[in-house]
């Protein structure tokens, strides 16, 4: 998939949260990358990792936050395609991808994230 059509992807699912996440979505840029730097992949492979959110989240953020750089959440588009077969499978997982990192970005944690994606999984 071209990066062009891809990054309109990651525009639509940015589009399509909820508009009182959108509205309170604070100091946060959203970048689309082929894969991740090697100070972003520390851990794991740079194929594994499909999405990241850098940042201070909104619920760790105190009367002192200020005069700082924007977070920043990176979805990366190569280990995307790379896990899935289709576009209709690509489209699926970068709006998982940005709902996950979006999530980070108002202090959840991917344990949280993991309960509540088996919980979707399992019709609850």
């Amino acid at each position: 998939m071209d990066a062009k059509r891809f990054s309109r992807l990651v525009s639509r699912a940015l589009d399509n949260l909820p508009d009182e996440f959108v509205d309170i979505m604070d100091n946060v840029e959203v970048l689309v990358e082929d894969y991740p730097a090697p100070a972003q992949h520390k851990g794991s492979k740079r194929t594994e990792l499909l999405g990241l959110y850098e940042g201070v989240p909104l619920t760790e953020r105190d009367t002192h936050y200020g005069l700082v750089l924007p977070d920043k959440i990176t979805i990366f588009q190569k280990p995307i395609e790379a896990i899935c077969r289709t576009d209709s499978e690509i489209i699926n997982q970068v709006e998982k991808t940005v709902r996950h990192e979006v999530a980070h970005h108002f202090g959840m944690t991917d344990a949280q994230l993991d309960e509540i994606e088996q919980g979707w999984a399992e019709g609850k």
